[in-house]
């Protein structure tokens, strides 16, 4: 289990996981999240309340849209495996920060 937080106007790298699924809870702030799997996209409203989940072989990014850091518990499966995981994808929006 990890916790995230992306602050006001910034944007995530996009990437893909090699070997894990995740659930995502939002606890604070607005944004949205890009997902792309198998040519199917979408990019979903999140905010306080929310759960998502991405599965295996999932592009995601994420975008912080209100006025204060968009903050989420992430649940990984199986446990993550280290720094290798996350491969740097192609996503709709420039990133603002690193890894």
């Amino acid at each position: 289990m990890a916790h995230f937080e992306l602050a006001p106007g910034h944007i995530s790298m996009a990437v893909q996981h090699r070997t894990v699924e995740e659930i995502w809870y939002f606890l604070t702030g607005r944004g949205e999240m890009w997902r792309e799997q198998e040519g199917t996209e979408e990019i979903v409203e999140v905010s306080a309340g929310v759960c998502l989940t991405i599965p295996l072989g999932t592009r995601f990014q994420l975008r912080s849209i209100g006025d204060e850091p968009l903050a989420a518990i992430g649940v990984t499966m199986p446990p993550w495996p280290g720094d290798s995981e996350a491969i740097l994808a192609a996503g709709p929006w420039p990133p603002t920060v690193s890894a």
